[in-house]
């Protein structure tokens, strides 16, 4: 990468004669394909979090931990549409498709992304159906920022 041999009559001689080695070593290019490296993983990141748009309510919840494995994600639009990961699926498929997944799975964890405008019956309904189908840990989504409730806040 960066060592050479040098060439008689020019540069530095040494007690050798005519010929001694380079001992730099050039770390431009790794330095390069780093920034590189560091820049696609800064935009790649956000990306990869579940893309549909949905307008979470804010409350004063903390973040849960993040698990070794992908939590599965139900989201309910505003316009009624039920998402599996970023699937949309009819709300008569759910319970069997929860099932199916909840036999592959080793962590009975889901989250539950609602819009705000969404009905409590319609997410009443549909965590009925996430326990139905063997997800008895159900995580509510929001987003933090809101009122408190305890008269010290919003």
């Amino acid at each position: 990468m960066g060592a050479g041999v040098m060439k008689r009559g020019g540069g530095r001689r040494g007690r050798g004669g005519g010929r001694r080695q380079m001992s730099d070593i050039n770390v431009t290019p790794f330095v390069d394909v780093m920034l590189v490296l560091l820049i696609i993983f800064m935009v790649a990141a956000p990306l990869l979090t579940v893309g549909v748009p949905v307008e979470l309510p804010k409350t004063a919840a903390a973040a849960l931990p993040t698990e070794k494995e992908e939590p599965l994600t139900i989201s309910l639009t505003a316009d009624g549409r039920v998402m599996l990961q970023k699937e949309e699926i009819v709300l008569s498929d759910l319970i069997p498709k929860l099932r199916a997944i909840a036999a592959e799975r080793e962590d009975d964890k889901v989250f539950l992304r609602a819009d705000g405008a969404v009905s409590y019956k319609t997410v009443a309904e549909v965590m009925g159906a996430l326990n139905a189908g063997g997800f008895n840990r159900i995580g509510l989504v929001t987003d933090p920022g809101g009122p408190t409730l305890d008269g010290q806040g919003n």
